[in-house]
C-alpha cells in the first residue's frame, strides 16, 4: 500500500471507558443516583404509589442521564449540548481563508 492516510478507528476512544461505554463521572452519577434510591426506599414508608415514585425517581432519573445514545456519549451530554445551543451566541463571526480581507474592509 503506497498511501499515506492514516485512518483512526471508530472505536478508539471506547478504550479509554470502562466497560466501553461509561466515563468514571458516568458510573459516579449513577452510583449516586442509586444509594439515594436505596437510602429513601429504606427511609419512606412505601404505601402510596406516589411516595414510591418518589423514593426511585433519583435511581431512574441517573439511570436516564447515563443511558448511552447513538452519535452522542449519552443523554446527559445531549441535554448540555441543547443548553448550550440555545443560551449561547447564535451570529456567527465569518473566520474563514479571506478574514484579513474583511478585517481589512472593516478598517476603511
Amino acid at each position: 500500500m503506497n498511501n499515506d492516510v492514516y485512518l483512526i478507528p471508530a472505536n478508539s476512544k471506547k478504550s479509554m471507558m470502562i466497560f466501553g461505554m461509561f466515563y468514571p463521572f458516568d458510573l459516579i452519577l449513577f452510583g449516586t443516583g442509586l444509594s439515594v434510591t436505596l437510602l429513601l426506599l429504606m427511609i419512606l414508608p412505601l404505601d402510596s404509589l406516589i411516595v414510591s415514585l418518589i423514593a426511585i425517581s433519583p435511581g431512574l432519573i441517573t439511570g436516564l442521564l447515563v443511558f448511552p445514545l447513538p452519535n452522542y456519549h449519552n443523554t446527559l451530554t445531549v441535554l448540555i449540548d441543547v443548553i448550550d445551543y440555545f443560551t449561547t451566541r447564535q451570529k456567527f463571526v465569518w473566520k474563514g481563508w479571506c478574514v484579513m480581507d474583511e478585517l481589512k474592509k472593516n478598517k476603511e
